[in-house]
């Protein structure tokens, strides 16, 4: 069973299509597939989320296809100044302190160090992966197909920069989908607007709410 944030709404986040390696093809409805080297590969490429995750909890799934294999293909998260791009075959998120993944071959790494905390993936087989980041107890976990595998990173209420959603990819041709965003809320505000996008399925009905234009352009900050 996939994870259920509890207290939680839609998130609307999706890939940067101008902050990823040019190594990455983004594509698919709202910006959520991304394609890893698309012909062949010589280096590792990465892409960012278009939003930062706050100090609430963020969850989110990413669908991988059956190509998975190669020195590294990665999920975790990120500053703006972790890379996106490296002409080498490398372990890129967690490289520095920067950055925090999790490799399909099971590993954990950080401040360019790596430690056991899965079994590896079965190469050639699609999974989903599952990731939480818990920014009100500073932690990141990860699931796999439903399961959890439990709190990977600790520290992040440390951390005064913006952290971002970031996966990455030495294998050619390896595609990923983000299937699935999930938020808490961050107030009684921002709960009622969930409601009030849940409800209005086209934003040119927002004008027929009569509101405020100030409460009209924040609906829209959630739905753009």
């Amino acid at each position: 069973m996939p994870y259920n944030l509890p207290d939680s709404c839609s998130d609307n986040w999706c890939w940067n299509k101008r902050d990823k390696s040019h190594e990455v093809k983004v594509f698919g409805k709202r910006n959520q597939s991304v394609l890893f080297h698309p012909n062949w590969s010589n280096g590792t490429a990465a892409v960012r989320g278009n939003d930062a995750l706050n100090n609430g909890r963020h969850y989110w799934e990413i669908d991988v296809s059956q190509r998975i294999f190669g020195t590294s293909m990665m999920f975790g998260v990120g500053t703006k100044r972790a890379r996106l791009h490296v002409d080498a075959f490398v372990n890129l998120l967690g490289e520095n302190e920067e950055s925090w993944g999790l490799s399909h071959k099971g590993l954990l790494w950080n401040r360019g160090e790596s430690k056991i905390y899965t079994k590896p993936f079965r190469e050639n087989e699609p999974t989903t992966i599952g990731i939480l980041f818990d920014g009100v107890q500073g932690t990141l976990s990860y699931f796999k197909d439903g399961e959890t595998l439990g709190v990977a990173f600790e520290g992040f209420k440390k951390i005064k920069e913006d952290i971002f959603p970031i996966i990455s990819s030495t294998a050619a041709k390896t595609e990923m989908t983000l299937i699935r965003s999930r938020r808490s809320y961050t107030s009684l505000q921002d709960r009622c607007r969930a409601v009030i996008i849940a409800h209005v399925k086209d934003e040119k009905l927002l004008e027929k709410l009569y509101l405020p234009n100030r409460l009209i352009e924040f609906i829209r900050e959630a739905t753009s």
